[in-house]
This record gives C-alpha cells, structure tokens and sequence, in this order.
C-alpha cells in the first residue's frame, strides 16, 4: 500500500491509478484489485531484493523463538509478495489482513497449495478481532501511510497504530517501511514515545528516485524515553533531496523532544502514555499534579485536548472526587482556561479533588453534549482517582460567554447548508477589542454556518449609525407636529432603539488582524505601490460577509481588491447585514477559487510576463477571464469537513498542485497568506512542509500564545527577503500605508506584527 503509483507502460495503469483517489476507500481498492487480477502483484516501495538484507535480522532477532514460529502479522497486505518471500525464507507463521475481500479471495487461492501455513483473513486494520500481546512482528509495508490521507486527517493512523501496539508482545516489533512524509513522521514518532526504543533505516532503491525508509520500534517492559537512532549517518540526508533533509528534520525535532522531556520539561501526553504510568499513579491524588494530554483514538468517536489537575490543598472537604469540565471553542483561549493560574481557580469553584478539563472544538461542532459525554465516559473513568464510594463523575461546562444573543436572518443556502447571522453581546470584551470597552456593551454581528457552527466565519463590531439615526430623528419631529396639528395626544411612547450597522473600520477578528500584519513582509514594495500611484492587485478567496475586502478597501485606498467567492448566497447575505458594497475597487467573482487560479496560471499573458513597477511607476497587470494576476493573494475559505481535522482552508488548497499554480500566478513580489485552522499537528506539520517545498520563504504567525489552532502562514516567492531583524522597521512603513479611523485598529495590527516569525 502507499502513495507511489507503479510505473508501468500497460495502457490501462492509468485505469488503475484512478481508481485509487482515496487510498482509505475499501470499495476503490477492490476495484483496483478486481482489475489488476490475482496473478498480477503490485509491489508499494522496495521490493524483496533490496528488502530481505535489512528485514531477516529484524525478524531473527526478534525472539527466541525458532524463525519457523515467529508470529509475524502482515497488516494491509493487498497482493505483495513479500508474505510469500518471507514463507519462502523460513518463517511460517503469518496472519496477513486487508480490508478488501477481494484481495483476500485472490492470495488464498494463489497460495492455498504451495503455501498453505499462510492465513488470510478479510479485516479492517483500523478495528482489528485479534487478541492482545498476540505477535512477535506487526509488519506494515505502506498501511500506515495509506491511511494518513490530508482529508482524512490522524483519525485511521491513529486507530490503527493503537491497534498495532496492542496485539504486539512485549518485546515485539513495529516494522513500518514508509516514505517518510513529514504528517506520517510526526503521528509514527509521537505515538512510540515511552517504552519503546525506535531505530531508522534506509532502503536502497534500484527502480524509483523516492527512498524508502524503515523505522523499527521495539516494546519494552519499561516507561523509558529514549531517543531515535538510525543505521545510517543522519547528517548526509537532505543535502541533494527533500525527501532525505525532511526525515533528518523529523528525527531531530522528535529527539529534541525527547531530550527536553528527559530533563524535566513538559510534554503533551497522549491518554496511552498516562495508562503506562509515566506521571504516576493516576489512582492516587497528588497535590497540585497538571498533566497536559490528549484524549480519543481506538473506541472513540472524537479527539479531544485535555488538561487533568489534582487540587492544591487536598485537605479541603469537597463536593466531587472527581469531574469534568467541558471548555466550548469559543472559550478555550480566555485567560480562566488557558492559563495554568486560572485553570486552578476553575479547580477551586468545582470543589473537586481532581479536575478533567476538556476543550472542544470545531471537530465537535456536530456533536450534542449527549454524544460528547457518551464518548468521553469510559477514558473519564479510566483516569478517575480510587474511590470506595463510586460516586458518579459530574459533568460541568462553560457558558459560551454569550450574554445576549438575537437571531437576525437565517437562510438556506443548496452549498453550503443552513446560514445564520446573529447579533450578541458577550459576557466580557473580547481581548483584541478591551480598548473599545465603555460602560455601555460592545455588541457583534456573526456569520456562522450550521456545518461548523464551533467555527465564526465573520464577525463584526456593531456601532450606532449616526446618518440613519439623523434621518430617523427627522422623520420622527416631523411626524409628532404633524399629530399635533391634528390634535393628536399619544401619551408614553416608548424609546426608540438605537440604530446599528456594521463598522468596517474596524478587525472584530484577530486572524485578520494577524492577515493585515504579514503585509509588513512586502511594505516596501506597497510603499513604492503608492508612491507611483499603482494599484496593488490583491485577490481573497472567500468572502464570507465581506469584512476583510472591505476593511481593506476602506483602510489601503490604493488597493485593488477581487473577491471570489462560490456560493452567491453569501454575496448576498453580506450586502444586506453586513453592509458590503461593490465598486470600480472592490468587485466580487462567483466562481471556483481553485478554478480562478489556475485559469490565472494558465494565461498566456501572466506566464510570459510578470507585474513590475518600474522606474516610471507603471506596473503591468495581466488578466484574464477568470480575474487578476494579483500582488497578494488570501486564502480564507473553512473546510466543509472538518472531521479529517482540516478545519480551514478546504484541503484542495492546500494541495501542492494547487500551491505551485499559486506561485506560477504570483510576480516575484507577491505575497500568499493562508489562514490555518487546525487541532492536528501533524496536518498543521504537512501544510508547513508543502509550503515550504513550494515558496522561497515562509512566514507564520501563531495568533495568541495558547492557540494551537489557528496559524496564518505567508509564502513569499522573492529570493531575497526581510528578516526579523527587519520586521520592526518594515511595520513603521505599513503604519504609515494604513488610513485607519480608529487608532487601536492600526496599533493592534503593528503589534501582530511582533509575532511574525521566519519558519524558512
């Protein structure tokens, strides 16, 4: 299994590559089967000859035991022959499993007489019905990389992992051969941490330029930590391959971890580690203990980041031995709940002796509380404290800081489902806006869809509309004399409210504060834009409510700004309660982001010439049908399935395809952002590798300090660029571009710009 297509000049492997598009779909591999026929082996990464020189002492050495009785299983096995080579080569005791009954059917029947000790059975490898510490030898030959498809997210790799470890013996091996995609590094590496000891090989390759790597993990009795170590000198990877320097860089950054770990510092903790006893005995209560982890995998439905505290003085008499509270996305980065001070006066209020505190987030959107406590029970119990009464385990939850809520306009889009836009008044300010507090609340207006209802698309500060309210206290004057005249005596009549609309020079969200910030990293060249009286072509896919292109349109006057959005709904949702408009500046495209790119791209013009100011002040600009060729481009779409933990963008822009047309359409002085929304890390970790494959230089900035959430990332294609050295200087420059109203707008935007850091 894996990604690698076959390389063979029968006219129908292109019939066969495509029936693989999602390497997780059993019907897709049957198909693939069905049409390659029995006899036709399809061999994923090395093949036997460069295989068996690393592979038979692995498997000698792996026990006592005679090679004969060694219980080897093979998880994923498709139609290889390495099975067949390794039955060949003494070793008779191997179960083989595959999820395509298919496959099955045709390697019974292909070795039933002269291999007949080998078993075969139909099964998902993600749930596998084998017994516990039952193989000396889990060997998976590309499984795990076919299972960590971008769309699908960490969820199979990790079930299928836990699977992995539990049917291991102790003593046992994990042999993966892999390509060592940095998504796949990260999950392999962070899931074979305490009491495992880890070792990476390199498969020579004969036929193909991908190398193939094989990383062994050997169970221990013990809860130690120890570092990788490999067969081969790291140090000469990645000198003439990305693919050698991204496995050096995975094997560094882990050890590091590791070593950090050895010397006392914090680790995010997986529910496993913690049922190993690598912080104690979780049975116990000890005083003031905090054990960041994550919980969900094998037999649960979510994954879930968590944070267990014991009280401080357990002399205190207390309500709860033991509970739960539920954090809602919306809360999750105030300073009560992500900050370790504030987590103990949570700790404090519930009067529990031990506190599980469990964030949510736009993975859980779908979710009711019902379901969410349903998943959580049986992992809850696992780390509940002894206790002799049995008491059941209380389940608290933040309010979602909403003071006041009103539902102003609801609309049923054929895309993109059911649309809300709300208007509400939070329970405290939002931190990016406390300088706006007075004594009278700050109200929103929202855009959220159902789909991801966790997830804010828009959002924006309400303030009275002075020119409406002037016209209404006109019509109203006017109104009373004319009641007068006509003797008219209407006694008390009530107060009229106020009269809002959406301000748009002002960021109510922080990623597009953080977005506005990276234009630091080109201020010069918009400097030398407005000097020369250039428009800076600037394309955002994704409208959303139109927030951002009009606030950019308000705040950079010489700005060109084309919006694309899919879904007409939302163009019109934003022109009648958000107050967008359109004009010879600021335009809307109702077609495909992607589409719109490429289309781009693929224009004569914008590959044959680039935009360039020159000494004069003109700047070429290519167009084409679908739109601009642009200076910046922004990505800022949400995925409309998040359950693969891609909450934003959509997968499809992140593709490297995708990526690489980007920077085709960008001049040598363009600018991409792309706004990440991710819980993984090792999709957070992809989406990091393929940007930097592509771009000459990328930026990121981590919006706050707790949020592993969302990352605004900028890809830069100049090779030359500013440091951070020069970042301070380069804010000044973009301060003095930006024609805010509100002060604290444009200081919250150099301030952002503080935490841009060069990741290449």
């Amino acid at each position: 299994m894996g990604k690698k297509k076959g390389n063979k000049a029968a006219a129908s492997t292109d019939d066969f590559l495509q029936t693989l598009e999602d390497f997780t779909s059993k019907e897709n591999w049957d198909k693939f089967f069905t049409l390659r026929g029995n006899d036709d082996s399809f061999e994923w990464y090395a093949e036997w000859p460069q295989l068996h020189d690393s592979l038979l002492p692995l498997l000698q050495d792996s026990s006592s035991s005679s090679s004969d009785s060694l219980q080897i299983l093979v998880p994923g096995c498709g139609n290889s022959r390495l099975t067949e080579h390794l039955y060949d080569a003494g070793f008779r005791d191997i179960t083989n499993v595959d999820f395509s009954k298919v496959v099955i059917s045709d390697m019974l029947r292909r070795n039933i007489r002269t291999r007949p000790e080998l078993r075969w059975r139909v099964m998902d490898i993600t749930k596998m019905q084998l017994a516990d510490e039952s193989f000396d030898t889990v060997l998976d030959k590309g499984a795990l990389d076919a299972l960590m498809e971008p769309e699908v997210g960490t969820k199979l790799g990790n079930q299928y992992l836990s699977e992995a470890k539990r049917v291991l013996k102790p003593g046992g091996k994990f042999i993966c051969l892999t390509l060592a995609e940095s998504h796949v590094l990260a999950l392999l590496f962070s899931r074979f941490r305490f009491g495992w000891k880890m070792n990476v090989h390199s498969i020579a390759q004969k036929r193909s330029k991908l190398k193939t790597y094989m990383v062994v993990a050997e169970k221990e009795n013990s809860v130690l930590l120890h570092e990788i170590t490999s067969a081969f000198e790291l140090v000469s990877l990645g000198r003439n391959d990305s693919q050698g320097s991204g496995m050096r860089e995975a094997v560094e950054s882990e050890n590091k971890i590791r070593r950090d770990c050895n010397n006392g510092s914090d680790l995010l903790y997986s529910h496993e580690d913690l049922k190993l006893g690598i912080k104690g005995d979780l049975a116990e209560l000890t005083e003031g203990r905090r054990i960041k982890f994550t919980l969900g995998g094998q037999g649960s439905n979510f994954s879930y980041r968590a944070v267990l505290l014991d009280a401080q003085k357990q002399t205190e008499p207390f309500v709860y031995h033991c509970g739960v509270f539920l954090v809602p996305k919306t809360r999750a980065h105030e300073w009560l709940f992500c900050s370790e001070e504030g987590q103990w006066q949570v700790v404090e209020s519930s009067q529990a002796a031990r506190l599980i505190m469990v964030f949510l987030d736009s993975s859980h959107s779908g979710a009711t509380m019902e379901d969410i406590q349903n998943d959580l029970s049986p992992m809850v119990t696992q780390l509940a404290p002894r206790n002799d009464d049995e008491a059941r385990i209380p389940y608290m939850m933040a309010s979602d800081g909403i003071k006041k809520r009103d539902t102003v306009h609801e609309v049923t889009s054929p895309m993109t489902g059911k649309v809300v836009v709300e208007d509400v008044v939070y329970e405290s300010a939002p931190s990016n806006l406390e300088d706006l507090s007075t004594s009278s609340d700050l109200a929103f207006r929202r855009l959220v869809f159902k789909r991801t209802e966790g997830l804010i698309q828009s959002e924006a500060l309400l303030v009275e509309d002075g020119e409406i309210l002037e016209q209404s206290q006109k019509e109203k004057t006017k109104n009373v004399s004319q009641s007068k005249r006509k003797g008219n005596k209407k006694q008390n009549q009530e107060p009229s409210r106020p009269l809002m609309r959406v301000s748009h020079d002002c960021l109510a969200s922080s990623y597009h504060t953080g977005i506005i910030s990276g234009f630091t990293l080109v201020s010069s060249y918009l400097k030398k834009a407005e000097s020369c009286g250039t428009m800076v072509k600037t394309v955002v896919i994704g409208l959303g409510a139109g927030l951002l292109p009009m606030f950019l349109h308000g705040c950079l006057p010489f700005f060109s700004i084309e919006a694309v959005e899919l879904d007409p709904v939302m163009l019109s949702v934003g022109k009648d309660y958000f107050g967008f408009t359109q004009n010879d500046r600021l335009k809307v495209h109702i077609a495909d982001g992607i589409k719109f790119i490429r289309d781009i791209t693929n224009s004569e013009a914008s590959s044959e010439e680039s935009s360039n100011i020159g000494s004069n002040g003109d700047s070429t600009t290519h167009n084409t049908q679908g739109g601009i060729c642009p200076d910046i481009l922004i990505i800022d779409v949400d995925s409309a399935d998040s359950s693969g933990g891609l909450t934003c963008p959509a997968s499809d822009f992140i593709e490297e395809t995708f990526l690489l047309s980007v920077k085709q359409a960008l001049p040598q002085h363009g600018l991409f952002i792309v706004n990440l929304v991710t819980r993984s890390q090792s999709v957070k970790d992809m989406v990091v590798s393929r940007m930097k494959k592509v771009f000459d230089h990328l930026f990121g900035l981590q919006l706050e300090e707790e949020d592993d959430v969302n990352v605004v990332l900028f890809g830069l294609c100049s090779e030359s660029v500013i440091s951070e050295n020069d970042i301070p200087e380069s804010a000044i420059i973009l301060e003095g571009l930006l024609k805010c109203q509100r002060l604290e707008t444009k200081q919250s935007i150099i301030d952002a710009t503080k935490k841009l850091k060069c990741w290449k």
